[in-house]
């Protein structure tokens, strides 16, 4: 719903059309009615994509995912399906996104401001100018967009924007603002937050702790009220809650697909503790402080005191998201995170799913590193990334009262001049940077990645020594920088744009390294095995520390400098114009897009509660069918009528 118009519907579509009857059952019609076996797997594709990424666009690349089958065909099907005999609204429902769902027109192919692209986020005919205007008000009210959308109407000639909180409270309030009326409106989402409310009121009984009663009880409340304190406030318990088995955690959290950069999605997991890898990870917090001394800024420039968060690795249970990470650092609460702590988690059993596939653009000796090390390295990565990556730094911030968080005879490290900027109440990093926010935090997280991993004694808390550290180092710079060749399989050569945060933070770093020359980094267009064009990269080893490390180091103490005085002006100019896509590295995106491999869609499990009580996890097989059926098992009727009504009501401010 908060991907796109018909997202929603087409959820509800395939729930029906599927809970009705099996896929068997469907595929044997679709043949009757002339479809060819590709036909039906290129439809199960279509709706397995669909569901892992929550909705019709790309969760990583934000472009649209498009049937690879005749809209005819599709609608015969739907039209003999037992789902359109059981839902006297199932057809004419889909009528209503049919067309959307097979666009490809410049205005639907991508996630966008309404103007160029595709948002739930806002009403069709909302624009930049006016979301700049909404972000003033927020400013200036010190209010914060998290759980919000955005709707635009004209009436009698006058402007009148509608910002909607997510919550199952009904009231309304309205005031002037900037020649416009600003109406506050709780209750979207309301009848889905029913059911979410519902499944946490039942879940209190089981605590652990009394931290867990108050952080689940504080939820509750938020997605009653819509107030986003009252989130915070569950947070606060949530990062107090140390070392659960069952870590959980739900809400309005990451803000990657909002076109502005400061609405979230919607989100939560629940996931047990891997005890054994968990205690390489506590090892690094204890070292935290001392390892903070080594990034390559002055210590005015972070936090004044280190607060050791949890951080655990997880086996995921179930994670609803339009995209499952493999580590996480929250809350993403600047206020909290800054001054009072948050949680560090990686995804393990995430980060062990790797494909049986070539790895693209390495000599043989790499990729047989690659794959023997991939595993180890990355968790390194991502230990470091979470932890010290998106756990450092401090932001410099007017309080309320006038006073400042910072000695204001600070220099700024870039000028050696006395700072000059800072956040003002009611900015937060989001609000500052926009945008621009996710690609740059992503590429100073991991570039301090790739900076820490240069020290043994850092490598010896992940259990590597000598040789081995040697390799893991290497293998992590390889796969990272390689990573970033890999991202400009998500730049638009036609709009200039990136359209995936992490890719563009990365392809950064590759630049940077690239620049730093001597040798560091090559890479070659050479001829493949088949005939075709191909790409050749390589990683001189013996100057990761010579000629890397410093690369690193002088370029993350101007990305800290910028981001710590909220300089959004020379910010994002320095990190623009290092991101800058050359004519060379077009010719590499043409390679790399014609070599690129399919992503990977995750299969989740269910749990089932018998009426003894004994809970079964209900596991399913790693395909298109396991996908589909997984998602079936998952949700109840008077779960998808509650989408269903939301989506109704929303229909006619959201149709572009």
């Amino acid at each position: 719903m908060q991907t796109s118009y018909e997202s929603a519907q087409l959820f509800v579509t395939f729930y029906r059309l599927f809970s009705c009857e099996t896929i068997s059952s469907l595929k044997e019609k679709a043949l009757k009615l002339g479809w060819t076996e590709n036909d039906f797997l290129s439809f199960l594709t279509f709706v397995a994509c669909f569901y892992g990424n929550s909705g019709n666009y790309k969760s990583f690349g934000d472009s649209k995912i498009v049937p690879d089958i005749e809209k005819e065909k599709l609608r015969a099907l739907l039209k003999v399906s037992a789902a359109a005999q059981n839902y006297s609204n199932f057809l004419k429902h889909y009528d209503m996104i049919e067309e959307r769902v097979f666009s490809l027109n410049e205005k639907t192919v991508t996630i966008g401001l309404p103007d160029k692209g595709v948002s739930g986020f806002f009403s069709s005919n909302v624009n930049k100018e006016d979301t700049d205007i909404i972000a003033d008000y927020f400013k200036k009210k010190r209010l914060e967009e998290w759980n919000t959308r955005l709707l635009k109407n004209i009436k009698d000639g006058e402007t009148v924007y509608t910002i909607r909180l997510a919550s199952i409270d009904h009231e309304l309030s309205n005031e002037k603002f900037s020649g416009a009326t600003i109406l506050i409106e709780r209750c979207d989402y309301g009848p889905i937050l029913l059911h979410t409310v519902h499944w946490l009121k039942k879940a209190l009984p089981f605590v652990a702790n009394e931290n867990q009663e108050k952080m689940i009880s504080m939820f509750i409340k938020h997605f009653e009220s819509g107030d986003i304190n009252e989130h915070k406030e569950g947070s606060r318990y949530w990062i107090k809650d140390i070392e659960p088995v069952v870590e959980f955690y739900i809400g309005f959290i990451e803000n990657y697909r909002d076109p502005v950069g400061t609405r979230a999605s919607f989100e939560g997991f629940v996931a047990v503790v891997n005890k054994s890898t968990s205690k390489k990870f506590q090892k690094l917090v204890k070292k935290a402080e001392d390892i903070l001394t080594r990034l390559p800024w002055e210590k005015e420039y972070e936090k004044d005191v280190f607060l050791k968060p949890d951080f655990t690795a997880l086996d995921v249970i179930s994670f609803a998201s339009d995209i499952i990470p493999q580590g996480i650092n929250i809350p993403n609460y600047d206020a909290i995170r800054q001054d009072e702590g948050f949680k560090n988690v990686t995804l393990s059993n995430v980060m062990a799913a790797i494909p049986a596939q070539k790895i693209n653009f390495l000599t043989e000796e790499d990729e047989a590193l690659f794959v023997k090390h991939y595993k180890d390295s990355f968790e390194v990565q991502v230990g470091l990334h979470e932890l010290l990556g998106h756990g450092s730094g401090k932001l410099f911030q007017r309080n309320v009262d006038g006073t400042f968080n910072f000695d204001k005879n600070v220099k700024d490290m870039i000028t050696g001049q006395k700072v000059t900027s800072w956040y003002e109440p009611g900015e937060t990093w989001s609000s500052k940077f926009g945008d621009l926010s996710n690609p740059y935090e992503e590429c100073r997280a991991d570039g301090v990645g790739y900076y820490l991993s240069t020290y043994p004694d850092i490598l010896k808390i992940f259990g590597f020594e000598g040789e081995m550290a040697e390799i893991i180092k290497y293998v992590n710079w390889m796969l990272e920088l390689r990573s970033g060749l890999l991202a400009l399989e998500f730049y638009s050569a036609e709009t200039k744009k990136w359209r995936q945060a992490h890719c563009y933070g990365r392809f950064v770093l590759l630049n940077v390294c690239i620049e730093a020359g001597k040798g560091l980094v090559t890479i070659d267009e050479v001829k493949g095995d088949d005939g075709e064009p191909d790409l050749l990269f390589k990683l001189d080893k013996t100057k990761i520390d010579s000629v890397g490390k410093p690369a690193i180091g002088q370029f993350l103490r101007k990305l800290q400098a910028y981001k710590s005085t909220g300089d959004y002006g020379n910010g994002s100019k320095f990190f623009m114009n290092i991101g800058n896509v050359s004519n060379r590295a077009l010719k590499w995106r043409d390679i790399v897009i014609k070599r690129r491999q399919p992503r990977k869609i995750f299969v989740q499990s269910n749990t089932l509660l018998d009426d003894n009580g004994f809970v079964s996890l209900k596991c399913y097989p790693a395909s298109f069918e396991g996908v589909i059926q997984s998602f079936v098992d998952r949700y109840s009727s008077e779960e998808i009528e509650a989408l269903e009504k939301v989506w109704l009501r929303d229909f006619p401010l959201f149709n572009h």
